[in-house]
């Protein structure tokens, strides 16, 4: 072998050596499966691929690479090549502890490394460039409570992350101490945000336990409170909802000041603008007419694109709402595609779609549609349900629309915007503002970017969320041939959550004081999940099984509950929140009451809600809102879970994010068949040449095809009547994704419409097609790819032990609405019946089969609604 020789910072130069490398990594595969990694191959490989001169830092992260492309021999390797790099961070920082670690980064010189000491100039430009990063109130408290919290820092808790998780961690969230290298280990980041929300108050011991359970996995925060915890922007919140101001220019640039602000404070942003009026409207002030939504939308599409989230962390972000009967709506469709004129589009904002039932019922019937502009009709988006009704008809009655449609030929524009972009977002505004703890403060006119939080705004009021997730497979145990989900354990990680997220909004900087001013009158929470996937995985229950249904309300019922609970605790030792009086919790109505949910329909987990809401009328309750499960994509990366409560995109496949393209392979699916002994590169590459998928492949058990089928292989009815299930313990609203392989309009059409009659308040966040990425493949020796079936064990219980089903609360396996059987077929109307039949092309009549064809190029990466 070539003489391959290491350069180090310092200039001194040692010799690359196989053995020594193949010893450090024996030494980091400590608790992985060394029978199906072999280390001397992947030392070859390395050893073959190395220059003949290399700096340390970038052997190590070639290493690091290495092995990650080996993570579709075995999974492990992820977490070696995760170990080999963070070891390499460790070593950087030896002997600095969490709080001299805060000391560094009070007193930080950005451009030190480009500064010469023989310049005065540039002297004086480094102390110019010297700041602090971490608040000095902050590390004040550090410092008070130095020994407790170096000493419980648990350094061997960085070597559980893969690949995919340290790279997203190093890529936006760790701290660089010159935008470059980063200065901050996992753990003092998760010590970071625990003694943010902790320290005002004094609390080590609860400082104490939410480091130790976030660096367990059991929960996470949000983006934003893992960015800025502890320093000098302590923005903390994710989730911003408002319109605009008013329907003029100064209303307009105003609220695009308020929005560029918070982006820049690392939040995204919903901004309903049904209130401004249409193209061709008359404009009294100038005595012209008015340009409409387009032009106004790209100005808006140019600031997301130029203040982004944070300091180059994440791109901005803005939603834009609108309802279907504004008269610029079709023009509106029209902006996120990628043909057409370039004057006619902004491709950098997103979509949604804030839907009465009167359009959903017109669509079903065939019925005309008339577009108005807000100027002519006021006060449509100020009210909802019968009262919307009546004012939207008489408006029909007294004036002359706009426009006047069909409403199917305004539902077909939405579908073909959909299968090209993923979007509109798709949300109910009346399910939205009928079934909200919020309905007392007006009518709610939006959702926020990722379509999980519904909270009322004005324009004295900018909405706020703060948002945490559990990660439910954290809380699975296995004794012996035993699987047991400990509901005791979620509930209490809730209710420390609910806790944390409460104080989170006192101690949180806000960008504009119309957020603040919301956020303390109604203080209200979003609390979600991630890795509901991975959880049925590792209980060996499939997506679509009865078991899997009960499991997803008992979890749902249990984080409510626990978040209920911690409310009322909190509100009788620190009040209620100051909106309580008149809202619906207030006269003892929980969301599930809203859904007409009750005893008398439904077998409870707890048996104690009768008292809880006995206490709430007396005694009130915290936060107005707790519950809203979000698409978790970036933590769920970090934690190395599945995204929130949605299947597998793929067993095996490609990502592309801002930390990087990795490959991910489902480890649960090749650990099976390592102890099947069927995993190798055959298997490995007739899968990927499946697309991920194990469904065609002989000789594999169906009872493990049931357990790693792909979201393209599971009914999309399976997914929306699971999330209508967990609905009634859900009191924001959840990003729901849809997925079809190749949609049609009766198919959009019928899920669309299921979902609206199953009352969800969110119908769909993207819709995601799999036609653009059939192009996409990776390349595959056709020698090396398994044309048949497999040899396997076909007793399964040898090689699994049979689990349990204790998984399920032993005090209500069979938990449903109402007492009829999960499986059992009951008799439909027929408007029921038509939203029954999701896997055909739907009978509303809307064109029936015809194919939406998405005009996009084969491949192209900017299609939003291909998951590749």
């Amino acid at each position: 072998m070539t003489k391959i020789t290491i350069l180090d910072d310092d200039e001194s130069t040692e010799e690359f050596q196989a053995a020594k490398l193949e010893k450090a990594l024996r030494t980091l595969s400590y608790g992985l499966d060394l029978q199906n990694c072999d280390i001397s191959e992947a030392v070859t490989k390395i050893s073959n691929g190395v220059p003949s001169t290399v700096r340390k830092s970038e052997l190590i992260n070639f290493i690091g690479e290495t092995l990650a492309v080996l993570v579709t021999i075995h999974p492990d390797f992820s977490i070696l090549a995760a170990r080999v790099e963070i070891k390499l961070l460790h070593k950087k920082l030896e002997g600095i502890s969490f709080t001299s670690n805060l000391g560094i980064l009070r007193n930080l010189k950005v451009n030190e490394a480009s500064v010469s000491s023989h310049s005065k100039r540039r002297k004086l430009q480094e102390k110019q460039f010297t700041k602090s990063l971490i608040s000095n109130d902050f590390y004040a408290m550090a410092l008070k409570h130095r020994d407790v919290l170096d000493n419980a820092i648990k350094y061997d808790r960085d070597f559980d992350f893969t690949y995919f998780g340290w790279k997203t961690l190093c890529k936006s969230y760790l701290i660089k101490r010159d935008n470059k290298n980063v200065h901050e280990t996992p753990q003092f980041l998760f010590m970071r945000v625990a003694l943010a929300i902790h320290g005002p108050n004094g609390s080590v011991d609860d400082v104490l336990e939410t480091y130790d359970l976030m660096s367990r996995k059991f929960f996470i925060h949000a983006s934003p409170t893992l960015f800025n915890a502890g320093t000098v922007n302590q923005y903390l919140s994710s989730c911003f909802l408002l319109g605009m101001l008013e329907d003029s220019i100064d209303g307009i640039y105003r609220t695009l000041h308020k929005t560029a602000m918070i982006s820049k404070a690392s939040g995204g942003v919903g901004i309903h603008v049904s209130n401004i009026r249409g193209s061709g409207a008359f404009i009294s002030g100038s005595n012209g007419t008015s340009n409409g939504l387009v032009p106004m939308l790209r100005v808006f599409n140019n600031t997301a694109r130029y203040v982004d989230q944070g300091g180059n962390k994440r791109p901005g972000a803005f939603c834009i709402y609108l309802e279907p009967w504004h008269c610029d709506i079709f023009d509106f469709l029209q902006l996120r595609k990628n043909h057409g004129k370039e004057e006619l589009r902004a491709r950098d904002l997103f979509y949604a779609l804030w839907i009465p039932d009167l359009f959903m019922k017109r669509v079903e019937n065939n019925e005309d549609w008339s577009l108005f502009s807000p100027d002519e009709a006021p006060g449509l988006q100020d009210c909802y349900g019968e009262e919307f009704e009546r004012l939207y008809e008489s408006y029909e009655q007294k004036l002359i629309p706009v426009k006047t449609v069909k409403a199917q030929e305004l539902w077909s524009e939405i579908l073909q915007s959909q299968v090209e972009t993923g979007g509109p977002f798709m949300l109910y505004k009346d399910s939205c503002n009928k079934k909200s703890n919020q309905k007392n403060l007006g009518t709610i006119k939006s959702s926020n970017l990722c379509c999980e939080i519904v909270q009322y705004s004005s324009p004295d009021e900018i909405a706020v969320c703060n948002l945490a997730s559990v990660a439910l497979p954290s809380f699975v145990k296995i004794e012996g041939t035993v699987a047991k989900f400990d509901f005791k354990m979620l509930h209490h990680v809730v209710k420390l959550v609910t806790r944390n997220l409460d104080l989170v909004i006192d101690i949180c900087d806000y960008p504009v004081e119309e957020a603040e001013y919301s956020n303390m009158r109604n203080r209200p929470l979003a609390i979600g999940v991630q890795g509901l996937a991975d959880l049925f995985m590792i209980l060996k229950i499939p997506f679509e099984s009865i078991e899997a249904s009960i499991l997803n309300k008992q979890i749902f019922e249990t984080i409510y509950h626990a978040a209920i609970e911690q409310s009322l605790e909190s509100a009788k030792k620190r009040g209620c929140y100051k909106t309580f009086q008149d809202s619906p919790i207030s006269k003892g109505q929980f969301q599930f009451d809203l859904w007409g949910l009750g005893s008398d329909n439904y077998k409870f987990l707890y048996n104690d809600w009768d008292e809880k809401r006995v206490d709430i009328v007396k005694n009130g309750i915290r936060n107005s809102l707790l519950v809203g499960p979000m698409p978790t994509a970036s933590t769920s990366q970090i934690l190395g879970f599945t995204e929130s409560f949605e299947p597998l995109t793929s067993n095996i496949y490609t990502r592309r994010v801002l930390s990087g393209e990795f490959m991910i392979v489902n480890h649960y699916m090749v650990r099976d068949f390592c102890k099947l002994g069927i995993w190798n590169e055959k298997l490995k590459n007739r899968i990927i040449s499946e697309n991920g998928s194990i469904q065609h492949i002989d000789g594999i058990p169906k009872s493990l095809k049931d357990i790693y089928k792909t979201v393209w292989e599971i009914p999309q009815r399976k997914l929306i009547d699971l999330a209508a299930e967990r609905s009634p313990f859900i009191d924001q609203s959840q990003s729901i994704n849809l997925f079809l392989k190749q949609p049609t309009m009766g198919k959009l059409t019928s899920m669309h419409f299921y979902g609206w009659k199953k009352g969800l308040k969110t119908g769909m966040y993207y819709l995601r097609t799999q036609a653009a990425s059939s192009a996409i493949r990776f390349t595959i020796n056709e020698e090396n790819t398994l044309q048949g079936g497999v040899e396997i064990v076909k007793d399964l219980n040898c090689v699994f032990p049979k689990l349990s089903g204790s998984y399920l609360s032993s005090s209500n396996k069979s938990v449903l609405l109402g007492d009829k059987k999960e499986d059992e077929t009951t008799s439909l109307s027929v408007a029921e019946q038509k939203t029954a039949v999701l896997d055909q092309d739907d009978i509303y009549g809307i064109h029936d089969s015809t194919p939406l064809s998405c005009t996009i190029v084969d491949g192209e990466a900017h299609c939003e609604s291909c998951s590749g």
